[in-house]
């Protein structure tokens, strides 16, 4: 469902547009206090705390925010996986929801580095759950002031971060030797690139195929279109799942030509209209990149997720858009042939695991995805 964002924005066209902007209420229309997270961020004066504000900057699946912190235990943080975050039709064991915890503990290390503070780790420390996550700790960190902690320069790209869902520039290839650079920030695991335009095409095609299996199936279907929220007033009021904002998109669901339960239908008008909207970002692609585990648990999981964090910024450090395709990867029943397929293509050997796919290009700069406030998922404090 990553590029849903982009339905149905020109759909219905000027009049709609036309009639939002009057009394200047297109201009109301951004859901500016749901992003407010990432301007609040550094600004605490708890070191602790500082840190946090900027870890829920880290890229999640459907930006579900899967994250608890205890702090209750003074020098200590527990991280908890959020059980009411989980998405059990499009990751039915948890394995993309691990990767965004990864990602969360490799930007809360970082953030804690600038301020001189050491996090020694401690991975499922009461065990590693399966077949899902449960109430365990994902990891418990014991901080101890370091001067000699190591800053890492990709913090310095934190704020400037994007999930970047905008159709990218065909006229822009993306060098071997960018990804080259890109893939040398990950520490852990295999990561691999593709630019060969016969490959993107293939690659790009599979992944749009693996994208319309989830739109049609009826499981995975409805639970994309619960996490939606349309409009300035749902997204500030759950800022997590899959946004759709503006004036144009808030004005088509008040004017009732746009309803989210189209979407179930295939043979709706509602559902056909969005097709090629979703699709040319798939075909936009300009490259595509991917990373391999050795195994499948759930230490390798989380591992996965802080590489795929450092990744991320390092392509925005090199001023590369980026944008993950879940969708092949995911493991309902309904998508097993797809994912074997994805996983031949991409020379996934049988022991291995296809942890994260994603295509590559260059684009402008979207606007920051809406968090939950940092307060908001502290527990036990």
């Amino acid at each position: 469902m990553a590029t849903r964002r982009q339905v149905l924005k020109v759909i219905g066209g000027g009049t709609i547009l036309a009639a939002a902007a009057l009394g200047g209420w297109a201009a109301t229309r951004d859901p500016a206090a749901a992003r407010r997270p990432w301007t609040a961020a550094g600004q605490d004066a708890d070191p602790v705390r500082r840190a946090l504000s900027f870890a829920i900057l880290a890229p999640n699946p459907h930006n579900r925010q899967p994250w608890h912190v205890d702090l209750s235990t003074p020098g200590e943080i527990t991280l908890l996986a959020d059980p009411d975050r989980r998405l059990p039709a499009t990751d039915p064991y948890d394995r993309q929801i691990a990767l965004g915890l990864g990602a969360f503990l490799e930007l809360l290390a970082m953030a804690l580095a600038e301020q001189g503070l050491r996090a020694d780790t401690a991975l499922f420390p009461d065990g590693a759950p399966q077949p899902r996550l449960d109430g365990r700790p994902v990891a418990r960190l014991t901080v101890t002031p370091d001067p000699q902690a190591a800053r890492d320069p990709l913090f310095a790209q934190v704020l400037s971060r994007r999930t970047n869902r905008l159709p990218y520039d065909t006229g822009r290839p993306v060098a071997a030797g960018t990804l080259d650079a890109i893939a040398a920030a990950a520490k852990n695991g295999r990561v691999a690139h593709a630019v060969d335009p016969d490959k993107v095409a293939a690659l790009r095609d599979l992944g749009w195929r693996a994208m319309y299996l989830e739109m049609t199936t009826p499981a995975t279907a409805r639970e994309n279109v619960e996490l939606t929220r349309i409009g300035r007033a749902e997204i500030e009021a759950d800022p997590d799942g899959v946004a759709l904002a503006g004036p144009l998109l808030e004005g088509m669901e008040r004017a009732g030509l746009l309803n989210r339960w189209d979407l179930l239908d295939p043979a709706s008008a509602g559902f056909a209209q969005q097709v090629p909207f979703l699709r040319a970002p798939f075909d936009t692609a300009m490259g595509f990149l991917w990373q391999v585990t050795p195994a499948n648990g759930r230490a390798d999981q989380i591992a996965a997720g802080r590489d795929y964090l450092r990744l991320n910024l390092a392509a925005t450090a090199a001023g590369v858009a980026m944008q993950p395709l879940s969708q092949a990867l995911q493991e309902f029943p309904e998508m097993a042939a797809l994912n074997a397929e994805a996983r031949a293509a991409l020379g996934v050997a049988p022991s291995e695991t296809l942890q994260m796919f994603v295509r590559v290009g260059y684009a402008g700069q979207p606007k920051p995805s809406p968090r939950w406030p940092a307060e908001s998922r502290i527990v036990g404090a």
